[in-house]
């Protein structure tokens, strides 16, 4: 079966508690990863987690039956999380089908984020047909979308927002559903809001708990990055580790202005042009006033052939670095400042080539 991203916006799909195989795509990871977890938690008997990458399913198709098949350690539930980029599921998603229907029995709940995947992939047309698995595609969200997506959060938590405070909430997150989880966790915990005692809150509780915004230091780093202003990185670099920004958060940052770069190539191709969109269409693809410019130069340099004569832009190399890159700072964390820092230099040099 397949689902539309307002589905989840509001909960979950109906149906989908009958489903065992989940494929979430599209150029918007924060909000294909958000809708992974709410499907995670809504699972009767979630058990542990069990971490794949794309790659390792790439290189052994086996391992994704023999693993959904397995107890846990301890001989409870588990459920299967695939991170992986365009096709690197698709065998291993086609064995665990084949293998279930030739008697191999029950396999526990798998859900696959594909960055770089479309739901006209391979993949998706392997799934969407199926009852017992649900296809969905995430593209990058507008305001209003993830505005509605916070009073739902909201709601959940026990907390009543006052004015425009989750639309505030949706900007400070960089309209990354995630981060808005975020948030309204600690807004709930400081209003001592619940589900049971319901609580109001306003703008003044929202400053109070220092909620971090993009705007707070990510983005000169991000701009310097993804301009290929190669020059600024170091002392961007310097400024990170001193103002002690979140690795891992950086990186988000990154993927978040990444997916809005996606959605424009998507809309305007490869040779279109962010001036010929009007203000309502650069709003809904995450286009705003003050962010402009640096989009329009980084749009300019990413859309560009990876090579020469190739049909792959270099944004298309981008998308899959950046989700190894992720990976690698979860699974690092002790060195992941090094490692973002060797990253991010990388990243520039190639912005940077003309």
């Amino acid at each position: 079966m397949k689902a539309t991203q307002k589905d989840f916006l509001r909960g979950l799909p109906a149906g989908a508690e009958r489903c065992c195989i989940f494929f979430f795509c599209g150029p918007d990871e924060a909000g294909a990863s958000a809708a992974a977890e709410r499907v995670a938690a809504a699972l009767p008997e979630a058990g542990e987690r069990v971490e794949l990458s794309g790659a390792e399913l790439k290189r052994d198709p086996a391992l994704l039956g023999d693993e959904a098949r397995s107890s846990s350690l301890f001989g409870g539930k588990r459920h299967i999380w695939v991170r992986a980029s365009g096709e690197e599921a698709h065998d291993a998603l086609e064995t665990l089908i084949a293998t279930g229907e030739a008697g191999a029995g029950a396999a526990a709940p798998v859900l696959v984020v594909a960055t770089a995947a479309t739901d006209k992939s391979r993949t998706a047309k392997l799934l969407e047909k199926r009852k017992d698995a649900l296809v969905a595609m995430f593209h990058p969200p507008d305001l209003a979308a993830v505005a509605g997506a916070v009073r739902a959060m909201a709601d959940a938590a026990g907390l009543r927002l006052g004015g425009d405070l989750a639309e505030r909430i949706a900007r400070a997150a960089g309209l990354d559903v995630r981060l808005a989880q975020s948030e309204i966790t600690k807004l709930a915990l400081y209003v001592g809001a619940d589900p049971q005692s319901p609580k109001p809150a306003g703008l003044e509780d929202h400053a109070a708990i220092g909620a971090a915004t993009e705007e707070d230091g990510f983005a000169p780093v991000v701009n310097a990055v993804l301009g290929g202003e190669t020059t600024k990185v170091a002392a961007e670099i310097r400024r990170m580790r001193e103002l002690g920004l979140n690795p891992v958060g950086l990186a988000l940052a990154l993927e978040r202005r990444t997916a809005v770069l996606a959605g424009i190539l998507a809309h305007c191709g490869p040779r279109g042009s962010i001036d010929r969109l009007d203000k309502g269409q650069q709003a809904r693809l995450g286009i705003f006033f003050k962010e402009a410019r640096d989009i329009r130069q980084q749009f300019d340099r990413w859309r560009q052939p990876a090579q020469r004569g190739s049909s792959e832009t270099r944004l298309d190399r981008l998308i899959p670095r950046l989700t190894r890159l992720h990976r690698s700072l979860l699974a690092n964390s002790q060195t992941a400042e090094l490692l973002l820092a060797r990253e991010l230099a990388e990243i520039a040099r190639y912005a940077a080539k003309r």
